[in-house]
């Protein structure tokens, strides 16, 4: 029954339940068989999705009514959440990945923002006052894109919780902006397995000695098969073995392994070889004086006094005062009366231990006497530009006393992308003080000398235990390692006259084995780096020692491989994370500003067009507010401003009237009452 004097009102929830089918009142025929199987068994989709958000709508939670805002913020939080540093996987499109969550997370600003604007639009026509009814429009459009926000903003002046949301709607233009600088795909290296770098503690290799018929059981000196393949490279004219893979990519001369393209091995310590050279050049001393012509090309190997032709040389000498003066770089002089200047000596290294007695010249050395057990000890010195010129014109040449040892190093290497890189972090070298180690004696009936180097080499870096071997290589691995550098320290490079071509002279302390080969390329003479270049010779010494399959062992290392990070730049994600605050932030006002509104007969509608229908207006107030919306001139012709206001219990009241609406459970009347439609 009808209320007399009070017209029915269709509510949220009365509305809510017609749609789900659930008012008892309704005086409707069931419908036919046929239909209600078609009714089941529809794919109207969008009706079912619509009733279940209405049901949703008219739930008395809050959490309900606003469930799907609420996980839209939630969405937009987590996608900003995802565009942390953090590796992509094996997401081969990262970037793809990377837009779409940012387009995600922008676009999930939009509904809850949207949709508390739209739920204030009706609370803003249902306070105390009367709107104008321009403002419905403005709201509308507000709720669907920036032109109604800039517009909403005009109307409110800011003062209204609205005009927040149209703020945020406006400034959500700029986001993606500022998503496209936040993130940035770097590569990072991740560990992926396990690297193998070979070293040695104690060089052990395999020697295969000869025998002469005539000495017994004593095996033949000779330098290792191994050594000399090393260090004959770095001899002559080749300039040493060149280490390389293309471009400045060095590659390692010793067995590595590394499964990715990025290795890295903690330090560890290993069996080298180090050199050094010190410039000498104040032991020279120019003078022109009578003496033994050992160095001229035709002299031949040590033997008696008349091996060596007698004569006059000028240039600089080492021990010039003394009964045996040595000349390192100078020239011949003619015994003809003349100024004639005759064979020239450009270079002349100079071991200082003889051969092959191994007698120590200067004490063995001049700057590396605390070396103990050294591989070499020589002299070299060479024109002062490697010409005949600089000779003739008295220039000082260079001089440098160089050394090879053992030495235990520490390593920090590396290996990437074909090149390998290792960095010394320390060198122990052996410097106990022992005897004279070498033992040579002359065979009575045989033009030879047995040698014998006592004790083997052992190094013990600090902190290392002193009751194994240590570090190091046996007697016999250290004769075959300096008899290989036997064949040219000495040496001597000459040249007949300045238009000559040079000669180098080699194995010059073997009695019988002295030759002579042409000079194309020495690394001995200047202006080459004879320094660089011993600190080559020693490098490959140590690559053969840690390459020797009966010495090394592998140290193991991480091997790396690159992976995709996203990398977030803090400073432009503010404007986002600033953006979802304040949604959240207007969010929640919304929430609690219309709560009153969600649990009393007006209803939850956010953005929904159907209160507009079912609070219709009468037909004269459409006419009048349309003349209003299309007039040039709102005081001109039958125009006048209209205000309309929302009361659920009563429909729409414009401008002072109050039009309500019929009720939905009217039955049997054909004719709405006066004021509706």
């Amino acid at each position: 029954m009808q209320t007399p004097g009070r017209p029915l009102v269709a509510s949220r929830q009365t509305f809510s339940r017609t749609l789900s089918g659930l008012d008892e009142h309704c005086d409707v025929p069931p419908p036919s068989y046929r239909a209600s199987v078609r009714e089941r068994f529809s794919l109207d989709i969008p009706r079912r999705i619509e009733r279940k958000l209405a049901q949703y709508n008219a739930s008395k939670s809050i959490f309900k009514r606003w469930l799907f805002e609420i996980v839209s913020v939630i969405i937009s939080a987590l996608c900003m959440a995802l565009l942390q540093n953090r590796p992509l996987g094996k997401w081969s499109f990262g970037l793809t990945i990377i837009t779409v969550l940012s387009k995600i997370a922008s676009a999930a600003l939009i509904l809850p923002i949207s949709e508390a604007i739209g739920q204030l639009k009706w609370s803003w026509f249902h306070g105390k006052e009367s709107k104008d009814a321009l403002d419905f429009e403005i709201f509308d459009k507000a709720s669907r894109g920036v032109w109604g926000s800039i517009l909403l903003l005009f109307r409110t002046k800011g003062k209204s919780l609205a005009a927040l949301g149209a703020m945020i709607t406006v400034l959500l233009l700029g986001i993606d902006t500022f998503f496209q600088q936040v993130t940035d795909l770097p590569e990072r290296w991740t560990v992926r397995g396990e690297g193998s770098i070979s070293r040695t503690i104690q060089y052990q290799p395999a020697s295969v000695y000869t025998f002469q018929s005539d000495m017994g059981d004593s095996p033949m000196t000779t330098a290792g098969p191994d050594v000399r393949g090393a260090l004959s490279p770095y001899f002559y004219d080749q300039n040493g073995t060149q280490y390389t893979a293309g471009g400045n990519n060095t590659q390692a001369g010793f067995p590595l392994s590394c499964p990715t393209s990025q290795c890295e091995w903690s330090p560890y310590q290993l069996l080298s070889v180090c050199s050094a050279c010190v410039d000498v050049s104040s032991l020279l001393t120019y003078a022109c004086l009578p003496m033994k012509m050992d160095w001229i090309r035709s002299s031949m190997g040590p033997g008696t006094e008349n091996t060596y032709p007698n004569g006059t040389a000028c240039g600089y000498f080492l021990n010039a005062t003394s009964v045996a003066p040595v000349l390192m770089s100078g020239y011949r002089v003619v015994d003809n009366g003349s100024s004639e200047i005759g064979e020239t000596l450009l270079m002349r290294t100079l071991p200082l231990v003889t051969n092959p007695r191994r007698e120590g010249l200067y004490g063995g050395s001049i700057n590396f006497k605390h070396l103990n057990g050294p591989i070499l000890d020589a002299l070299i010195v060479s024109a002062a530009d490697g010409s005949a010129e600089s000779v003739y014109r008295k220039e000082l040449p260079v001089a440098q006393e160089c050394m090879l040892s053992w030495c235990v190093k520490t390593l920090r290497s590396s290996y990437s992308w074909g090149t390998y890189k290792e960095v010394v972090e320390d060198t122990v070298f052996n410097t106990s003080k022992t005897e004279f180690r070498w033992l040579a004696i002359d065979h009575p009936n045989h033009k030879s000398t047995y040698m014998e180097y006592a004790g083997n080499i052992s190094i013990y870096p600090p902190n290392a235990s002193r009751d194994g071997p240590g570090y190091g290589l046996s007697n016999n691995t250290q004769i075959e390692t300096v008899v290989a550098l036997d064949e040219i320290f000495p040496s001597m490079i000459t040249i007949a006259n300045a238009a000559a071509k040079p000669f180098m002279k080699v194995k010059t302390s073997f009695r019988d084995k002295v030759v002579f080969r042409p000079v194309t390329f020495s690394p001995w003479l200047a202006p080459n780096n004879v320094t660089n270049h011993m600190e080559r010779l020693a490098m490959a010494l140590a690559n053969l020692v840690r390459s020797d399959p009966n010495s090394n062992e592998l140290v193991i290392g991480q091997a790396f491989a690159p992976e995709t990070y996203v990398k977030v730049h803090w400073g432009w994600l503010t404007f986002p994370l600033a953006m979802l605050i304040l949604c959240i932030v207007f969010l929640v006002a919304t929430i609690i500003k219309t709560s009153n509104d969600a649990t009393g007969d007006f209803g939850t509608w956010k953005t929904s067009a159907m209160p507009a229908l079912i609070y219709s207006l009468p037909q004269d107030v459409r006419n009048n507010l349309t003349k209003t919306l299309t007039s040039r001139s709102t005081t001109g012709g039958d125009a006048k401003k209209v205000k309309i206001r929302l009361l659920p219990d009563q429909g729409w009241r414009v401008s002072g009237q109050m039009i309500t609406s019929p009720t939905l459970s009217r039955r049997n009347n054909t004719q709405p009452p006066p004021g509706w439609v």
